[in-house]
Formats: structure tokens, sequence, C-alpha cells
């Protein structure tokens, strides 16, 4: 299968944990949109939290019925995508830089089901650009903060400011991303704590004990994973 084809199949597969009258965390990105136009497809009776305004848009087209987040409060199962999947369903996420309202859904949800093709599985994180979102006020001395936890964690890296179209981009809640090239993060839960610790990071791309299980698109098939 092509990766298309194997993301497709794991969005299929994971519309089916999905019952009447539930309600849905809606990921970001290209295999989150796949579930949501299964589910969509399936018609089956759910409400939607969208975890970014692209996937708000997306629901709204297929006539998903969308809740805000303070209104869901409680979040039946979450279905998103990764960048990277590692050992335990540790994650890597935000390549769409959805990373902040993702991780507030999944964290609001009961269950997080990942679904990715095969090529996002890793023994460990950190291939994947590490996203790590930042307030827009001061950056570059938020920056200089970040460059040195990640020199503390032995990783000489300088972050770049991820741009659209030449300008930096925004978020939905119009903060900024800096995107670390780890190439291997050893201490994802170390790393996690200290980058949350630092004044001006807003949150990060590492998903850590937040993920029950991960359906992953292969060439058999789509396999299931579980912590």
């Amino acid at each position: 299968m092509a990766a298309d084809e194997q993301k497709r199949a794991a969005g299929e597969a994971a519309v089916d944990l999905i019952e009447p009258g539930m309600i849905v965390g809606l990921g970001t990105g290209s295999t989150a949109a796949a579930f949501v136009r299964s589910l969509a497809i399936r018609r089956i009776d759910i409400r939607g939290v969208a975890t970014s305004e692209a996937t708000a848009d997306l629901a709204r087209l297929l006539k998903i019925p969308l809740l805000e987040l303070n209104e869901a409060k409680d979040i039946d199962i979450t279905v998103d995508g990764a960048d990277e999947i590692g050992p335990g369903l540790s994650l890597i996420k935000g390549g769409g830089g959805a990373l902040l309202r993702e991780k507030l859904v999944w964290e609001a949800s009961r269950r997080c089901v990942v679904i990715a093709d095969a090529a996002k599985r890793v023994t460990t994180l950190g291939a994947f650009p590490l996203p790590i979102e930042v307030v827009a006020f001061g950056h570059a001395t938020t920056l200089a903060r970040i460059e040195a936890v990640l020199q503390s964690f032995g990783l000489a890296v300088f972050p770049h400011l991820r741009l659209r179209d030449g300008a930096p981009m925004r978020t939905d809640n119009g903060n900024l991303i800096y995107d670390a090239a780890c190439g291997a993060i050893e201490d994802p839960a170390g790393l996690a704590a200290a980058l949350k610790a630092v004044t001006g990071v807003v949150e990060h791309g590492l998903f850590l004990n937040l993920a029950d299980t991960a359906l992953v698109g292969t060439d058999q098939g789509v396999v299931t994973l579980g912590v």
C-alpha cells in the first residue's frame, strides 16, 4: 500500500471504534482527515470536538455536528494522527501546527487512539523535528532558553522558526512554532518537562502517556498496537 492508502485504512479502522451518541475528538492532519471523512460516510450519530480550525471546517462541510471543548467537557474518544510513534506509544505531534489544541482535547478524553501509516513507527523519537509552540512576544529570548534546555540534554540543536509563504506561521491561537531537529531524543519525559517549564513556551509536540491504542496501516493491513 502507498502511504495515503495506509492512512485511509487506519482511518477507516478507527471508525469501527465509534458508537452512536459518543463525543469524539477529531484530530488534525491528513490521516485524521481520512478518519473524519470515513466517519461522515458511516453517518454515525456523534458530536465532534475539533482540534483545529481546518478540522472544524472539514467537519462542517461533511455535516458532522460540533461542540466547543468547554461544552463537551468529557470526550469519549479522540482519534488523531502522529508524526512519529515510538516505544510505549510515545509520540511526536504538531507537524500540522495544532499541537496545543490537540493536547487539550487529548487530555480531556477517556480514550485516545492514534492512526498512522507504517512509516511513522520509529525505535527512537526525534528524526521528525520537534514542534515547540511559543508566544510571539519576545520569542527570540524564549528561543535562547529553549536552546539552553536542548543543550542540557546533549542536543546541539538550533530550532528554526516555522514559516508559511515566507512569513512566520501563526497557529490557531496566534502563537509561533519553532521546530527542533533533535535527531534522537533519549529522554523524552525529561525533555518534555524541561521544555514545558520554559517561560514563553506554550506547548511542545511530545505526547507521552496519552495514547491508549495505535492503528497503523501496513502492506499487510491495519496493525493494532497497545501501550
